[in-house]
């Protein structure tokens, strides 16, 4: 029985008339009649009889209905579901960020996100970049950003603006009330917490050193600038990190800008032959309005 005469027989059965199902189903009686006649044709014997007008159930509709209204109604939620998600009004995202934006684009673009489909499930996690590139190849994301802009195979990557560096230091410094950026000429006599110079960052600040001529030589090194907040906080140097975390909002320690022509670049990952859901394109429209309106 195919899913019209599965819905068609379902109306007859709870109606109790042609006339009533065909007023349910919004149809004409003689559509709903021929429809009948090829189900009962297919099934091989008869769902009805004809008494004095009136269609009377067989013991073998009697026998089916219980199951057949089972799948009708499994078919009708399944129509609403595919509706849904055609809709954005259901389904699952499965993203995940690096560290700084995870603590700072990733919550605005939630925001922004939930306030339009609160019925999408979002799981979101932090991880550093090598993870993510794994998780989308192996399908356990399907949306990553991050800062970087090295090309990956089987993942295109979309830049969606830049982020710049800042100089963290506890907020009794003599640098933190220096007006202007700060250089690397005022840092030389300072302990420093910066990145390890295999990472990007790490590798765009010893470039910077190097074309200033002066030395670039942590003391402390860091893969994620939000490592750097306790080591600063505990008197133990100065950092230079990225300007994405809201660092205002962290106690105990002022953020200057830092060489403000250098930037890193924030992109989105996603896989490059895997088509996103429309809940996952939803969301990837989130994370691009959230870096516009809060990176360059």
């Amino acid at each position: 029985m195919r899913a019209r005469q599965l819905e068609v027989f379902c109306a007859i059965m709870r109606e109790g008339s042609l006339t009533g199902a065909a007023q349910a189903l919004n149809t004409s009686q003689p559509a709903l009649s021929q429809l009948l006649r090829h189900a009962e044709d297919e099934l091989g014997f008869n769902l009805f009889k004809r008494v004095k007008g009136r269609l009377v159930p067989t013991p073998d509709a009697h026998e089916i209905y219980p199951e057949a209204d089972r799948l009708f109604q499994d078919l009708a939620a399944l129509r609403r579901r595919t509706h849904d998600l055609k809709a954005g009004r259901r389904g699952l995202v499965r993203m995940a960020a690096s560290a700084p934006p995870a603590m700072s684009v990733v919550p605005q673009a939630l925001t922004l996100f939930r306030a339009q489909h609160p019925e999408i499930i979002v799981r979101s996690q932090i991880a550093p970049l090598d993870t993510l590139t794994s998780m989308l190849l192996h399908g356990d994301a399907n949306l990553a950003l991050c800062m970087s802009s090295e090309r990956f195979a089987g993942l295109h990557s979309e830049r969606l603006g830049q982020v710049g560096f800042v100089c963290l230091m506890p907020d009794t410094h003599p640098l933190a009330c220096m007006e202007g950026p700060i250089g690397f000429a005022d840092i030389q006599d300072e302990a420093l917490i910066a990145y390890r110079q295999a990472t990007l960052p790490g590798r765009l600040l010893a470039q910077k050193a190097q074309r200033e001529n002066t030395r670039y030589l942590p003391e402390i090194e860091i893969d994620m600038s939000i490592s750097a907040f306790s080591f600063v906080q505990a008197g133990l140097g100065v950092a230079i990190v990225d300007a994405l975390l809201p660092w205002k909002s962290f106690s105990g320690v002022k953020a200057r800008p830092f060489a403000p022509d250098l930037v890193l670049p924030m992109s989105l990952l996603t896989h490059a032959e895997r088509e996103l859901s429309v809940a996952e394109g939803l969301m990837r429209d989130s994370l691009r309005q959230a870096c516009a309106q809060n990176i360059p």
